[in-house]
């Protein structure tokens, strides 16, 4: 105890400062609503996020300190409130989306704005409300054991910004020259937006393998900023799939079969009809695409074992971690009744009643409101009291979790795939079982999701908050108000995303999430899950292979979850990225040969760092806005009418591999760009 008392945050508790104003609150849920919407655009593509709350910081100081006049407490909640919108944006994209998979054709008509509203409010809420009394537990008492590296970086930004400095130059830069690249990419189409070459399914030395990349300029900034480590494991599960497994299964299984599986996947409509994935001619009985027809056949599925192997593996080596945080939590409960005294304003938390009250009403919403899938109020107050059971523990465990690793680590899918195995098994227990159920466990799992995502960052929130001297008070409401409004743009988002094009209705397709454009990595795979347990008719064979290769690399000493999710996504995505982590290593051997040693705080305010931050949020919300446009007739006719695809393909111009040639010249340019902007002294 004589140690914390010794704590002196930047902020003296005595010292009165602005700080939950009108204008933090509003800048706060603007920079939620655009990292919020890039940030379902990411996790929709790519399946992954990465933490707003350092960019978020950097840009309020800038534009706070010569617009705004703002205080360091202010810059606080503008950054708290603005990364509950990167949080519950993760936690929806992973999930929810999984509506549209399932058995039942009408689960997807639960995938509309006002559930994906509901359901995002709920579990966002419900993170913030259960972090309420674990904020001194974990923050206070565990300061000198859980560090909370965002947390403790955002600090050091926040305080390095009240002594000047421009630390947004740089990000606004690479946000500038991220969506001029996305421009002439995905509006103009002057740049090749997948280059790719694949070998004949004739080939006798290496049939059906693809090398494809989706050469864009959010991807290069998550590999930089994930590093060469995370990158090279991600990739490796790529080049797994897609130069093992892929040609291997090409030579030895005849089409017909892999028709036939497509079939019963739900990927082709009949094997006598010509489509499906990997354009399959039944007169001819091959496929135009082998590699695309045994990914979606074969290889999803043995990445969905891996990455449920690799979630649940991750959960059990935090077990001493979630027992720990649960004795922590009950003893804090405690000292906090037996010390209800005076209270300084760096301890002001929202009053336990909140939490209490606040629970109960989240559980009365679930139960009362027609939106939410259940089939009467018994099967909804079950929904809900399940969501603040699985919520109080993961929430505990996400919070411990990310104080130790960082949000970016944080295994939310295993907490997610924990969820809807646990709610599966009490669901069949009691005789629920088949397609009707399914939607249930995928709601429990979604805002479970949703609350653990955003407890890891509302933990690194607070952080920073005792760290500079915020009114923890304060903080909890602002981000209580950013996960309102963030919900109310996401759902927004979400459903402008889905809406297919015109050549995808014209197949038959009538979302667009779920296909190469937006595959939903997580939800599918958390679809597939639900949708075995309760039907009891999983691919199993092809599920132990995942689940095995997942052990493998466990017993290599390598981190499966991040191989897993590689070997399940398309190489197309996970190369880019690990040209971005390559770069990141190149820069990071040079500082080595040079001498030059940084502090992760230096690390995490580098200019490379920035700049990579900034490629991130102006591609993915260069996505989003061409994504709006499109999303209407006429929006859809001008992106046609300036595209220059096909006079720069076609044979009049460059053909399509001087074609895609031109477009990974672009990229390597790029990746240049940000080697030298990492590179350069200050």
């Amino acid at each position: 105890m004589a140690e914390q008392k010794e704590f002196k945050p930047f902020v003296a508790p005595e010292t009165k400062m602005k700080e939950l104003t009108v204008k933090s609150i509003l800048l706060g849920c603007l920079f939620g609503v655009i990292f919020g919407a890039a940030t379902v655009y990411l996790a929709l593509k790519a399946g992954l996020t990465v933490s707003a709350s350092i960019p978020i910081a950097v840009i309020a100081i800038t534009l706070g300190r010569r617009f705004f006049k703002t205080t360091i407490l202010e810059n606080n909640i503008i950054q708290t409130a603005g990364s509950a919108g990167e949080s519950i944006a993760a936690g929806v994209s992973f999930t929810l989306p999984g509506f549209l998979f399932l058995t039942s054709k009408d689960s997807a008509e639960y995938f509309n704005y006002m559930t994906i509203l509901i359901l995002a409010i709920v579990g966002g809420l419900l993170g913030t409300l259960l972090m309420i009394p674990l904020r001194k537990a974990l923050i206070v008492n565990e300061h000198d054991n859980l560090p909370y590296p965002e947390g403790t970086a955002c600090a050091d930004v926040l305080k390095a910004g009240e002594k000047g400095g421009d630390f947004a130059k740089t990000a606004f830069w690479g946000l500038g020259i991220a969506l001029l690249y996305a421009t002439l990419q995905k509006v103009f189409h002057f740049i090749a937006e997948v280059p790719y070459k694949i070998s004949a399914q004739t080939n006798k030395f290496f049939p059906s393998a693809k090398i494809s990349g989706e050469i864009t300029p959010e991807y290069l900034g998550v590999g930089y900023i994930i590093g060469p480590r995370i990158a090279g494991v991600l990739v490796a599960g790529g080049v797994l799939s897609w130069f093992v497994l892929i040609p291997l299964l090409a030579t030895i299984i005849d089409p017909n079969l892999i028709a036939s599986q497509l079939h019963k996947l739900g990927y082709l409509a009949d094997v006598t009809q010509a489509g499906g994935k990997g354009g399959w001619d039944p007169v001819a009985k091959s496929f135009n695409d082998y590699s695309a027809a045994i990914y979606y056949a074969y290889i999803r599925q043995i990445g969905a074992g891996a990455v449920t192997a690799g979630g649940i593996i991750t959960l059990i080596k935090t077990l001493p971690t979630i027992v720990k945080s649960v004795k922590s939590s009950i003893k804090t409960l405690r000292l906090s009744k037996e010390n209800a005294g005076a209270v300084l304003r760096t301890e002001k938390d929202l009053n336990l009643k909140v939490v209490g009250f606040g629970s109960i009403g989240l559980v009365a919403l679930v139960a009362l409101l027609p939106q939410v899938p259940g089939d009467g109020f018994g099967q909804k107050l079950l929904i809900g009291i399940l969501v603040v059971l699985f919520g109080a523990l993961f929430v505990t465990v996400s919070s411990r979790i990310v104080g130790l690793i960082g949000s970016s680590n944080n295994p939310i899918s295993g907490m997610t795939i924990a969820t809807i195995m646990g709610t599966s098994l009490i669901f069949l227990s009691v005789g629920w079982s088949g397609p009707s159920y399914e939607p249930l466990v995928l709601v429990v799992g979604g805002m479970i999701c949703i609350a653990a995502a955003n407890a890891g960052a509302t933990s690194q929130d607070l952080k920073t908050g005792y760290l500079v001297g915020a009114t923890p008070r304060n903080q909890q409401i602002a981000l209580f108000v950013g996960a309102i409004v963030s919900s109310i743009v996401i759902g927004l988002t979400i459903q402008v995303l889905n809406n297919p094009s015109t050549e995808m209705v014209q197949q038959g397709i009538t979302n667009a999430i779920g296909t190469e454009k937006f595959p939903a990595p997580q939800a599918t795979l958390l679809a597939t899950l639900d949708k075995g347990i309760q039907a009891k008719d999983l691919d199993w064979q092809f599920i132990f292979v995942g689940v095995f290769l997942a052990i493998v690399m466990e017993l290599c000493n390598i981190k499966s979850l991040s191989f897993a999710v590689g070997t399940y996504l398309p190489l197309s995505t996970t190369l880019p990225i690990f040209i971005g982590g390559m770069v990141k290593a190149v820069v990071d051997r040079r500082e080595k040969k040079l001498n030059i040693h940084k502090t992760p705080e230096e690390e995490e305010l580098g200019k490379g760092n920035l700049f990579a931050t900034g490629l991130v949020a102006g591609g993915a919300l260069a996505g989003v806005i061409i994504a709006f446009i499109g999303a209407s007739s006429g929006g859809e006719k001008f992106l046609a009418n300036v595209s220059l695809e096909h006079s720069l393909s076609g044979s009049s111009g460059l053909g399509e591999g001087g074609y895609f040639l031109l477009g990974t010249l672009f990229f390597v340019a790029l990746a240049f760009i940000l080697y030298r902007i990492a590179a350069s002294k200050k």
